[in-house]
């Protein structure tokens, strides 16, 4: 997570003018310009309770109107109207789409925007900055992002808290779902545990023999037969299943 930007004495000084000064926007305007704040004090500024006048003005006036960042953190303040938010979508930066994305503090319209745009933008992302999207993604993201075929995206996709037992185990049973996705789940810390994914692992016809033959002994009986039965799996695979079954109910 990238660090944020702490309260400073300007901040602390500017917010409580702010706060004087109530909606009144002569007063905010002269109080923005003559604030001696950095970029990083502004987005600071910019998380606490502002008001809509000032955000407004934050948004039309130079130079922070022509600042990603800055303009990141008035779509990011929960206070801020949906139309401003969402004509300021297109300005930000990949990072802060995301946070947008993800924030369920704010209105649904500008989060669903904002998950449109990043979408958008996927395909133009450096590899880094794909591993750090995949692990903390939306929902919706991070299903595409378990399409790619770099383990490490995968990988970092894997780990995000969003991605439930349940959609992964879907996914896994999907005609979309890759090889790749396949060899990382198998070999996942955080999945391994989980009986619906070595289950689905094993019940999916692409999961690479040697993955799919390592889930055996952990799966009870009426999976095994369910296994032998299926059509469209590995003979080796159905064999080595039931002679598992078999081995178990003998011993």
């Amino acid at each position: 997570m990238k660090p944020k930007p702490q309260r400073g004495p300007n901040t602390d000084a500017l917010l409580a003018e702010l706060l004087r000064l109530g909606p009144a926007r002569p007063g905010l305007r002269a109080c923005l310009e003559n604030a001696a704040l950095d970029e990083s004090e502004m987005i600071a500024l910019l998380r606490r309770p502002v008001g809509v006048p000032f955000l407004e003005l934050v948004a039309a006036s130079a130079p922070w109107c022509e600042r990603p960042r800055v303009l990141g953190g008035v779509v990011l303040n929960p206070v801020t109207p949906r139309v401003l938010a969402q004509r300021l979508l297109p300005s930000l930066y990949w990072r802060d789409l995301a946070d947008v994305a993800a924030s369920p503090r704010l209105d649904a319209g500008v989060r669903a925007k904002a998950e449109g745009q990043l979408k958008d933008k996927l395909s133009d992302l450096r590899l880094g900055e794909k591993i750090t999207l995949a692990r903390l993604a939306t929902p919706l993201l991070l299903r595409l992002m378990l399409l790619e075929t770099d383990p490490r995206i995968l990988s970092a996709g894997l780990e995000n808290p969003r991605l439930r037992e349940s959609d992964l185990a879907a996914f896994l049973q999907g005609l979309d779902v890759t090889r790749a996705l396949l060899e990382a789940t198998g070999g996942s810390s955080r999945w391994k545990g989980s009986y619906a994914v070595r289950l689905a692992l094993v019940l999916q016809p692409k999961t690479p023999l040697p993955v799919a033959l390592a889930q055996l002994t952990s799966l009870v009986a009426r999976d095994l037969k369910r296994l032998v039965e299926t059509p469209g799996l590995a003979p080796l695979l159905q064999a080595a299943a039931a002679r598992v079954a078999r081995e178990a109910q003998e011993g």
